[in-house]
């Protein structure tokens, strides 16, 4: 008779394996435990395949670059979304964006949340069950919220100005980031991008949302 564990030789009779220790009716399956940590988002649903999206991504340097599977280049613009004369990036549709105007310190925004708080921002924060930066990230706000499903992941979004417009940026989360626009599709972001949303917009996060004011 051989141990189910370790397959070392037993003697007739024996109770535990002299080798590992384990019980002679053990067996792989019966040794294994059952992982105590609760996993970190409840999914919702699983998310669907990714189609073409249409956003504004931002360059480290803060240009914006017009993703050429969202934007078709328009008449006079080269690949990248720039027109030949070089006066800078586009706007979705082609529009040229106006110069940005000079402020001494970033706008407020005020997030009114699904679960009853209301947050006045300025700068960049992250949103989340427990949002944590990682090393070396510094951010103006982290603002937790309750979710008791646990469909909001710890660090679940990012968020942000650009020109004096307001950014969602999706952390890889669980259940993905959604913005609803007024008289326009809902538009899941794709995570790593940043989505620029206006004043009155709602962005959903798992069973919960905000409205940016």
């Amino acid at each position: 008779m051989n141990c189910q564990i370790c397959g070392a030789h037993l003697p007739h009779g024996a109770m535990f394996c002299g080798g590992c220790g384990s019980s002679t009716s053990a067996t792989p399956m019966t040794r294994k435990r059952a992982d105590p940590r609760p996993s970190d988002t409840t999914i919702i649903q699983p998310l669907a395949p990714r189609t073409t999206v249409i956003s504004v991504p931002l360059l480290p340097d803060g240009s914006v670059q017009a993703p050429a599977a969202a934007l078709p280049a328009a008449a006079g613009n080269d690949a990248a979304g720039n027109d030949a004369s070089g006066t800078g990036p586009l706007r979705p549709g082609g529009a040229h964006a106006a110069p940005p105007p000079v402020s001494a310190e970033p706008a407020r925004f005020t997030l009114q949340f699904s679960t009853g708080e209301t947050v006045s921002v300025r700068g960049t924060g992250l949103i989340g069950r427990r949002p944590l930066p990682q090393p070396a990230e510094v951010f103006d706000h982290l603002i937790q919220i309750t979710d008791l499903g646990m469909t909001v992941s710890k660090s679940h979004l990012e968020f942000g100005q650009h020109e004096g417009e307001f950014w969602v940026n999706d952390r890889f989360s669980g259940n993905g980031t959604i913005v609803r626009r007024a008289q326009a599709p809902a538009l899941r972001c794709e995570p790593g991008r940043r989505y620029l949303v206006a004043r009155g917009a709602r962005v959903e996060i798992g069973d919960q949302f905000f409205m940016v004011l």
